[in-house]
């Protein structure tokens, strides 16, 4: 992987990468998943100088929205965008991992979807849940994809709203159609490209 001008950030209990990444032109700095560590994400975020700051979400899960109302709040964020099909799963009480992970407080209200910036682009994987969504931003060479694709895995589909069938088709219908070249930044994990995963991943290959 070649160095990138983005950062990452290890956060909570079930290690979730937060990623922190600049607009191209710099005047808008993207959080991808701050689920928890606020504090730690609100350093980070001073790497940056941007005009404004924006929360990208990729799924719904207690573990990847949990800090983002603590750093909006400190960063005077006021976009967060998650796709409609996620939105009351987000903001329920039930979204919840016990005893490990309690639901988030105070989380903000979503922005009107889809974000409405030529920065990336938005591809739709639900699967893992039902408004699963991948950011896909060309100028980085750069596929944010949650917990829809790792490195030699797949997201999760026991949990509400998941679908194994829905998954592969998100999987190899839509990600597996993209260059071997392009890199992919998971949810979870380290990194790896189209290319790896369509010749190593174990449920590619048998799907």
């Amino acid at each position: 992987m070649q160095t990138k001008p983005f950062a990452t950030v290890v956060v909570g209990v079930f290690e979730v990468n937060c990623y922190l990444v600049p607009s191209p032109d710099g005047k808008t700095l993207y959080i991808i998943d701050p689920g928890g560590d606020a504090q730690e994400i609100i350093t980070a975020s001073s790497a940056f100088s941007p005009e404004k700051t924006v929360i990208l979400l990729t799924h719904c899960h207690a573990d990847h929205i949990g800090a983002a109302g603590m750093v909006a709040e400190a960063l005077k964020i006021s976009e967060l965008y998650i796709d409609p099909a996620d939105q009351a799963m987000y903001a329920s009480p039930a979204n919840a991992f016990p005893p490990y992970l309690p639901a988030a407080e105070n989380l903000p209200v979503p922005s009107k979807w889809p974000p409405r910036t030529s920065d990336f682009e938005i591809l739709s994987t639900p699967g893992h849940t039902p408004g699963g969504v991948c950011y896909y931003f060309r100028e980085y060479n750069a596929l944010f994809t949650g917990d829809t694709l790792f490195r030699a895995s797949i997201g999760r589909t026991d949990l509400p709203g998941g679908d194994t069938d829905v998954l592969l088709e998100s999987v190899s219908g839509t990600l597996m159609q993209l260059p071997d070249s392009l890199e992919i930044y998971p949810g979870h994990g380290f990194p790896s490209t189209i290319g790896w995963e369509r010749r190593n991943n174990p449920y590619i290959c048998k799907s």
